[in-house]
């Protein structure tokens, strides 16, 4: 048995018994092939949540800083992460958002499932907050199709991404699988990149029900 399918198996049933995650639209993940997942990031548990609620496999990436803490909890957290398929980058610096994308890219080119979100960080108020362009780069030059997804409720788990997480049910819907192989060849045209991206995240907001916010989730952190 593989470490995801271990993890899944003994800390799916407690998930389940706290969270009652209502799952809807699954069928449109693909059984096979390399897809990506891109959507809403309300607070830390998300990256629990949505491997657990996967039949596949969701690799995606996440800061060093979640499997380098000292410790026990520091090497629990490591061996959870790692195991349900988060691949550690270090994303400070220009450099960190070419190794996250070349990351990605490497998933994809293997056939896997690579999970999003294209904010780039957790909503500071629970508003749905502009796209970032590497989700358009990926699917332009892989042919991956993006399935949107919406976290439902898990702000409310975890209120500020602190603290014990709180028994609530919360819902995670999958949209339609969306394709863009109209744009082939243009993964450098900065137009298509925005159009592509604010595409995915038209139908984030959808699913979500979240009010849009035109402005990077980053620079709203800074003006707080």
């Amino acid at each position: 048995m593989s470490r995801f399918a271990l993890i899944k198996a003994v800390l799916g049933p407690i998930m389940r018994l706290m969270f009652r995650p209502q799952v809807e639209g699954a069928e449109h993940i693909p059984g096979d092939g390399p897809v990506i997942l891109a959507g809403n990031h309300l607070t830390f548990i998300d990256s629990m949540i949505l491997p657990l609620v996967c039949d596949r496999q969701v690799l995606f990436i996440g800061k060093d800083e979640y499997v380098t803490g000292k410790g026990f909890k520091g090497r629990l957290m490591a061996w959870f992460f790692t195991g349900v398929g988060m691949i550690p980058v270090d994303r400070d610096g220009g450099r960190g958002g070419v190794a996250a994308l070349m990351t990605g890219r490497r998933i994809l080119e293997e056939g896997q499932v690579f999970g999003i979100y294209p904010e780039g960080t957790r909503s500071p108020d629970g508003r749905l907050y502009r796209g970032r362009t590497g989700i358009a780069r990926l699917t332009l030059m892989t042919g991956a199709p993006v399935v949107p997804f919406a976290m439902i409720g898990t702000d409310k788990i975890q209120p500020g991404g602190a603290g014990m997480p709180r028994p609530r049910k919360v819902t995670v819907r999958f949209g339609e699988a969306m394709e863009f192989s109209r744009y082939e060849g243009m993964d450098r045209d900065r137009y298509v990149l925005r159009a592509v991206t604010d595409s995915v995240m038209a139908e984030v907001m959808r699913l979500s029900g979240q009010e849009y916010v035109d402005m990077y989730a980053s620079k709203a952190k800074e003006a707080a």
